[in-house]
Formats: structure tokens, C-alpha cells, sequence
């Protein structure tokens, strides 16, 4: 595979990684595959196929959201001529005995779990006018859990904050670098946007303007500490491990000691509207945003000179530095812009718990870096693509919502992954 074109070896690799992440998706498809009892629109409409226009209908559905959705869109199908009950058996009994008095019942339409309640299993005896009523409900369907749309929304949703540190990451690492801080900076950020929404905006009453203020004054402050963090690095030639775990710990201290270690929550409603909304075509806006933000990542690093200069630091300083390249100031943005995004990250968690905290991005470094660091980019620096990152953090989050799926205790949760990390650092180094 060495004496293969550059380009074509690029293109295997991104297809190996692709074919990782199928395979993963078709396992846990296998090992989740159950018989499931599904109470969308659909199975109402097709329950309701099953109901005659002229029959009389009653709907027994337990007081949740999910029943209660299910009846009214059942009864919707069914022109809104049915009864709902939304309780328990006794409510259920007290129904069946105002019907069996006022003329009788044709259907009575339940759930899965309503359907295997004792107050129905002989109707003919308890309720001798309901001789003739039918019980129906939704038909089960096998499926895998981990293909339901729920699930693969959470997986987006889940690993929209890691993607997107891990953009600013591989910038980092293609430069030969790394940076241990951006877990405590997901704190910081959070901790002083919920706080400046708190005390200068109005707090719960606050304003999108005041918002968006917020959310900039903790990008930027997590922006300057990534250029603090490019200044020892460039500047006094640190070791980037050592200048980022002390960064590590500064950021953390900051943001227990301006928080006074409690979280803040003094934010408005509309403030989980970047980690929590949906507008477009119902996926979530922090997913959309990670989606664009690669798509800017991915036209910067291959059709910008900024691009091929990172590559050309990251392959060989030495070389890049006689070729003409600003070697320290290419260094110096690619911190910032590390900060910058971990502060971004920041901000769609606070707005996703609706809180700031300083407990927030815990051991983050190690899965934005096991993300990277599966998705193909080299620890050594100098090779890396931002498709291989998007996909390495699918890889990753793919994995532990497997395991999750298939009750994987933590510990052994913590062990693959560990695994996963060495197996890709082992794959890389072979190649090399």
C-alpha cells in the first residue's frame, strides 16, 4: 500500500474507517434486535385500519406522555368519535361499566400494556353487555434498538460537543501538538456564560442579545487561554503536554473558584435552545452546527494556505520553517482556535443542561483525543482529516452507546475503550 498515490491511500484509509463504523452500526444492530412495541403516528393509523367507521370505540391508555400521545393520535385517525381513558384498571373498569349501561361497546382500542390488564381478560363475564367487544391493540414488530430513530438522535446529540472539540484538536495535533486542557475549558466556558446571563443580562428574563453576549464573552476567555497556552509553546519552546495539563488545571481551578463550586442556573428558558432545540428537519441544532462547523474545517484545511501549513509544520518543522512558512504563528492560531471551539463546546453544554458547571467536560480530553486519534490523524503529527475525525467520533460514540444498549458495565466500558485507543495508535504506527 506504500508504493500507492497519495490520493489513493487517503481514499482507502477513509474507506477502511467508514467500513469500521458500518460494521460497528450492523452489530449493534444484530445484538439489539428485539420485538418492539411502537406508539407513533403510523401504528395509530394502522390500528385504527383495523376499526370500522360505524363501531363504537373506547381508548384505555396509562396517564404518561407517550400513552397520551398514542390515544390522541389514534382518535385523530379515527375521526375524533372515540372515548379516552387515560388512568389505570380501575378507571379503565369504571369506562367499561358506564358503556355496558348505555348500549354496549364495539372495540376497545389499548396499548401493549394496557392490552394485558385483568379488567379486560374476560369481558364476557364481568360485563356480560360487552360479550361482543373486541380488544385491540398495535401489532409488534421486531427491530433493532439501536436503529431507532431515538437512539441514533442521541448518538448525534451525544457526540455533537466531542466532535467539535475534536476539530480543533486535529488542528492541534497535525501540528505535532496536544492539548489536555480543553476538558476544563468545556467548564470554564459554561461556568462564565451562565454567570454573565446571571449578572449583567437579567438573568431568567434575559434576552437572545444578552445570550449571545454571554455565549461570546466565554468563547473568547477560552480563546485567550488557548493563546496563552500557544504563547509557552511557541514562544519559550514548552512541551505542549506539560503547558496544556497546567492550563488543564488553571482552567478548572477558575471556574470552581468563580462558580464558588456550585453550578449556575439563573438562565432563561430559551437558553437550551442551541443544545436542546430542533428546527431543521427535526435534527438537533448542536448537531447541525457540528455538521457546518466540519463542513468549514474541511474547505480550510484542504483549500486554504493555512491548511498546507499546517500540514507542513506538523510533517517537518524544519522544513516548513526554510520553506517561508510562519512556523510559530501557525502554531500560535491553531491553540487559539483549539481554545476557541472548547470554548464553543462550552457553551452548547451549558445550553444543553441549561446550567454552568464546573464538574462540566470531565475526562473530555481523553475522548476528543481517542476520537482523533481513531479517525486516522497521527499522534506524530503532520497527517489528519476532519472526515476522519467526524467519523472516529461516531466510531467512539457509536461504541459506549452499543455497550450502554447491551448493559456493559462501566469498568468494562472503560477497558474497550482503552483497547479501542492502543488498537489505533498500534494501526498508525504499523503504517508508519
Amino acid at each position: 500500500m506504500s508504493r500507492l498515490p497519495a490520493f489513493i491511500r487517503h481514499h482507502l484509509a477513509g474507506s477502511g474507517m467508514f467500513a469500521a463504523l458500518a460494521l460497528l452500526c450492523a452489530f449493534f444492530s444484530i445484538v439489539t434486535w428485539t420485538e418492539q412495541q411502537p406508539q407513533d403516528t403510523a401504528t395509530a393509523q394502522e390500528l385504527a385500519s383495523r376499526i370500522k367507521p360505524d363501531e363504537k370505540v373506547l381508548i384505555v391508555v396509562r396517564p404518561q406522555a407517550e400513552d397520551i400521545a398514542f390515544a390522541e393520535a389514534l382518535n385523530t385517525a379515527l375521526g375524533s368519535r372515540a372515548e379516552i381513558v387515560r388512568g389505570e384498571p380501575k378507571d379503565a373498569r369504571a369506562a367499561l361499566l358506564r358503556a355496558a349501561d348505555s348500549g354496549g361497546l364495539d372495540v376497545i382500542a389499548c396499548n401493549q400494556i394496557t392490552a394485558s390488564w385483568l379488567v379486560f381478560s374476560d369481558l364476557a363475564t364481568d360485563f356480560p353487555a360487552l360479550k361482543n367487544t373486541r380488544v385491540l391493540k398495535p401489532r409488534s414488530q421486531s427491530w433493532p434498538v439501536f436503529l431507532k430513530a431515538d437512539n441514533l438522535l442521541n448518538i448525534a446529540n451525544q457526540i455533537a460537543v466531542i466532535a467539535i472539540l475534536a476539530i480543533g484538536m486535529t488542528i492541534v495535533i497535525i501540528t505535532g501538538g496536544i492539548d489536555l486542557s480543553v476538558g476544563s475549558l468545556i467548564a470554564l466556558s459554561a461556568v462564565v456564560t451562565a454567570m454573565i446571563v446571571r449578572d449583567f443580562c437579567g438573568g431568567t428574563s434575559a434576552g437572545t442579545v444578552g445570550m449571545l453576549a454571554a455565549g461570546i464573552g466565554g468563547i473568547v476567555l477560552c480563546g485567550a487561554c488557548g493563546l496563552i497556552s500557544g504563547a509557552f509553546v511557541t514562544r519559550l519552546r514548552m512541551p505542549p503536554f506539560i503547558v496544556t495539563l497546567a492550563m488543564m488545571l488553571v482552567c478548572s481551578g477558575l471556574a470552581g473558584r468563580l462558580s464558588e463550586n456550585q453550578s449556575v442556573y439563573q438562565v432563561p428558558d430559551s437558553f437550551v435552545w442551541l443544545g436542546r432545540g430542533s428546527d431543521l428537519f427535526g435534527l438537533p441544532n448542536a448537531v447541525v452546527l457540528m455538521l457546518l462547523l466540519y463542513a468549514v474545517a474541511h474547505i480550510v484545511m484542504t483549500q486554504t494556505s493555512f491548511g498546507r501549513h499546517l500540514y507542513a509544520v506538523g510533517g517537518n518543522t524544519e522544513a516548513a520553517f526554510v520553506s517561508g512558512v510562519p512556523v510559530k504563528r501557525v502554531i500560535l492560531i491553531a491553540y487559539i482556535l483549539c481554545g476557541l471551539l472548547a470554548g464553543l463546546g462550552g457553551v452548547v453544554t451549558a445550553s444543553l443542561l441549561k446550567s454552568g458547571s464546573p464538574t462540566y467536560g470531565q475526562m473530555y480530553e481523553l475522548y476528543v483525543i481517542a476520537a482523533v486519534v481513531v479517525g486516522g490523524t497521527s499522534l506524530s503529527g503532520g497527517k489528519g482529516t476532519m472526515s476522519g475525525t467526524l467519523i472516529g467520533a461516531f466510531i467512539i460514540a457509536v461504541i459506549q452507546n452499543g455497550m450502554n444498549l447491551t448493559n456493559v458495565e462501566s469498568n468494562t466500558q472503560k477497558i474497550v475503550l482503552g483497547l479501542v485507543i492502543l488498537g489505533a495508535v498500534l494501526v498508525d504506527r504499523l503504517r508508519k
